[in-house]
């Protein structure tokens, strides 16, 4: 214990360091386990679609979307996602959506707007298609 309190008074800046890093990496626990949007990896994204008849819901520009996306995706354009326009997607209110991008980052922001707008079974692929196509599960062209 001695030490640890040399230690600190000598290095105060990289103690600091070291006690902002703890709470930040505290917070993304607790705000991750905490958050509505759950992200689920491609296991469990594959249990849904098969078993719960989940949507797929791409958010890619149509370029990548076209060069491969998850097997029956629904397609949102970048200005659907922008304005919140979920309309193409009312009949899917109620079921199970993951919503995907290509890393799995921009998707969150739109999970979260979704759940807003009244869809109740939101979910993120976690890493995106990146994570999907690196697991070699099937992709239409």
């Amino acid at each position: 214990m001695q030490q640890l309190i040399e230690f600190v008074g000598n290095h105060y800046w990289l103690a600091g360091a070291w006690v902002v890093l703890f709470f930040a990496i505290l917070f993304g626990f607790i705000s991750a386990n905490m958050s509505p949007i759950k992200e689920i990896g491609t296991h469990d994204a594959t249990l849904l679609i098969n078993k719960n008849d989940a949507v797929v819901v791409d958010i890619r520009p149509a370029a990548e979307f076209k060069k491969g996306h998850i097997l029956d995706a629904k397609q949102l354009k970048a200005e659907q996602v922008k304005n919140a326009d979920f309309g193409t997607l009312e009949k899917y209110r109620d079921k199970p959506i993951i919503v995907v991008c290509a890393m799995g980052m921009t998707a969150k922001r739109t999970a979260g707007q979704m759940l807003k707008a009244g869809f109740s079974q939101v979910k993120v692929l976690k890493g995106g298609m990146n994570t999907w196509l690196g697991a070699n599960l099937p992709v239409s062209k």
